[in-house]
């Protein structure tokens, strides 16, 4: 039977990634979010609420002859009980929709990140391995690997829990992206006739950090979905090197053709939304994507990111040894991103 893929959040920075690396190998492809998705013509977009179980079985009951589900549908909530309770009912949500139509679903691959890990908490043991107990904090990651881990169990099909961090690459409206961050904010700053200053502590600039670029973990995603190693498995995903923001921040500002100064920290989420009119004069300018400018960036993520002042480092060992090989030079990636951006029209020209 020929593999159907539905990809849950692909409205995601991860999901259309995986969406369009599985339609760009002949896989038919059903990407599932609220909102509509730009760039989808390779691939069937369903706007479903996958929050309404209703919803959900009425959406996804044309998709049943998927065979794959890829999970990286996300909801924000303030508190820790609340983010659960959200993001369980979406997988169980989709799980049931899946098996009320009868899809023949023989793996599914959920998302987890630095939080397994306590990231969020403060200091964590480093380099993080996929065998590190749980810790004693609820934490939403876990809950829903319990609950595919059962479903698993009952229905029979194969589960891949994957653990990518910082993921970076090119995605319209969808905010939580570490990528769009610096773009956004370097072109700000660019435009204000200002330096590229790091915007977190100097501690976070000396720390150690890595990130995942979104078409390798996509790649991952497709070598989880079919390599029998993979089946049951836990893998961090990262671009295999890691790097300082001491070290990268001066490559950003000769790429923007900026001067770079010293780190000063800045709550992003203070200061940036005040330069609305910035950005939107750069659009006019420059005939930019109207991105709407809430959509475009999630402050509050860059300013969680830049003042991690501790190592931020996970082995992925384990996943080489499986047979997933595949690295990235972070440093050369981000300029390789940086270009896309301007490319798409999505931030002005770099010089």
């Amino acid at each position: 039977m020929a593999d159907t893929v539905l990809v849950a959040g692909a409205g995601g920075v991860i999901g259309k990634h995986v969406a369009d690396t599985y339609a760009a190998r002949g896989v038919r492809v059903r990407g599932v979010s609220r909102r509509p998705v730009t760039d989808a013509s390779s691939w069937e977009h369903l706007p479903v609420d996958l929050l309404d179980p209703e919803s959900a079985r009425r959406g996804l009951a044309g998709a049943a002859d998927t065979t794959h589900l890829v999970f990286a549908a996300y909801i924000e909530r303030p508190t820790v009980r609340e983010l659960s309770q959200v993001n369980v009912a979406l997988l169980e949500n989709t799980l049931d929709a899946l098996v009320a139509c009868g899809a023949p679903v023989r793996h599914v691959t959920l998302y987890q990140g630095g939080k397994a890990y306590g990231a969020h908490l403060g200091y964590f043991n480093s380099p993080a391995k996929e065998r590190d107990p749980r810790l004693v904090q609820p934490n939403f990651y876990y809950d829903q690997e319990d609950v595919l881990r059962a479903r698993a169990a009952e229905r029979g099909f194969d589960a891949t829990v994957l653990r990518p961090e910082g993921v970076i690459g090119y995605a319209v409206g969808n905010p939580m992206n570490l990528l769009m961050v610096i773009a956004v904010y370097a072109s700000i700053c660019r435009e204000l006739g200002q330096p590229l200053r790091f915007p977190g502590t100097v501690a976070a600039y000396d720390a150690l950090y890595q990130v995942t670029d979104a078409d390798l973990l996509a790649r991952a995603t497709v070598w989880s979905g079919s390599e029998p190693r993979a089946a049951g498995e836990v893998f961090n995903i990262t671009n295999g090197d890691q790097f300082r923001w001491r070290q990268l921040w001066p490559t950003f500002a000769c790429h923007f053709g900026m001067e770079v100064a010293e780190p000063q920290p800045v709550p992003l989420v203070d200061a940036m939304p005040a330069h609305r009119d910035v950005w939107e004069r750069l659009v006019s300018r420059h005939d930019l994507r109207p991105t709407p400018y809430e959509d475009l960036v999630a402050w509050q993520f860059g300013d969680f990111l830049f003042r991690s002042e501790f190592d931020n480092v996970t082995s992925t060992v384990k996943a080489r040894q499986a047979g997933f090989h595949d690295c990235l030079d972070s440093e050369d990636r981000f300029r390789e991103l940086f270009d896309e951006l301007v490319s798409r029209r999505v931030i002005p020209p770099v010089a």
